[in-house]
């Protein structure tokens, strides 16, 4: 045969089953000493050789896959409830590593490594890319919600630039001119969002009103960028956050300040996390597809491990708008 034979090959010319196969191949107990020798026999004649790599793998297959999280973001939440549907699925198991306010993501990680994982999830890493390569040369990674260049690295993520395009087409489409956007700083992300937000403006006419206000990840940091835009002499009508955490501390100090929102100012998220579900809250947010990004990074460890065939290193998904309670049409007496 032209292609290489295979294990389903061998079965097939043996007369039995693929698992049987493999008991033999890897010399490993289960198979009597007549159907040991008929499929050694059927293996020599199609000429099959066993792959070394995988003769490795097979023979310490723990079926478990670790994850790195971070508990300050609440869309990793999400993103691990859809790693064990997906995981439950393809009939493996899920050791999880949480970095912390007293634990960082590189200690997270090595706890990881000296697991018996066999392929690692990371979700938003910070880490320099060359300790994520160095995770790489020993066990598949996937890295979830940050680009990556390095082709030793599989990616999964949203297109961030794009649902900062949506956001702004919405608010715009509201009739609000003066956005701000309250930015990420270092986080995973954050570039790709302040880009596609001033491409929008740009894109709008509105380049003379773009306003980067620094934010970050928590409550706590859209609270301090909702005093810096209050202190602001013409403050926006609209605030595009960084996600759902920053936008909500947002909104807690502009109701504070008895800010209405939306009829002063409208608020828009990142994430459509749990946080922005809730009805107390009722934000309009970019929805990430967290149960798709969790299956295709799922499925790209286990595809690694299998050895079969990757058409690309980088798989982006896009984003959608989720529109509630935190947007409003602009008024009158705020436009230029």
């Amino acid at each position: 045969m032209n292609r290489r034979p295979t294990l389903e090959d061998v079965a097939a010319r043996a007369g039995v089953s693929r698992a049987l196969v493999s008991i033999v191949i890897r010399d490993a107990p289960g198979a009597g000493v007549q159907t040991r020798a008929r499929v050694l026999a059927a293996a020599d004649e199609l000429g099959y050789r066993p792959d070394a790599r995988a003769r490795m793998l097979g023979r310490s297959r723990t079926r478990l896959v670790g994850v790195s999280f971070g508990v300050a973001h609440a869309f990793h939440g999400d993103l691990v409830d859809g790693l064990y549907v997906a995981a439950r699925d393809a009939g493996y198991e899920l050791a999880l590593s949480a970095a912390t306010a007293r634990r960082g993501e590189a200690e997270a990680l090595a706890g990881l490594e000296q697991d018996r994982c066999e392929g690692l999830v990371l979700l938003g890493p910070q880490l320099p890319t060359a300790r994520l390569v160095a995770a790489a040369q020993h066990l598949p990674v996937v890295v979830v919600a940050r680009a990556v260049r390095s082709r030793a690295i599989d990616v999964v993520r949203t297109d961030d630039a794009a649902g900062l395009h949506l956001t702004v087409d919405h608010l715009t489409g509201l009739g609000h001119r003066r956005i701000a956007h309250v930015d990420g700083g270092s986080a995973p992300g954050a570039a790709d969002r302040r880009r596609g937000y001033a491409e929008a403006m740009a894109r709008h006419g509105l380049t003379a009103h773009t306003c980067v206000v620094p934010g970050g990840l928590t409550e706590d940091d859209g609270a301090a960028a909702a005093d810096a835009l209050l202190a602001l002499p013409r403050r926006p009508t609209a605030v595009a956050a960084f996600n759902d955490r920053c936008a909500t501390g947002l909104l807690d100090r502009f109701r504070r300040a008895r800010v209405d929102v939306p009829g002063e100012v409208s608020v828009v998220g990142f994430d459509d996390s749990r946080l922005a579900r809730l009805s107390h809250v009722d934000l309009t947010t970019v929805a990430q597809d967290g149960d798709g990004l969790a299956a295709l990074a799922l499925g790209r460890v286990i595809a690694r491990l299998d050895g079969a065939p990757v058409d690309r290193r980088e798989v982006v998904l896009p984003p959608r708008l989720v529109v509630r309670g935190t947007t409003a049409q602009a008024r009158l007496d705020s436009l230029d």
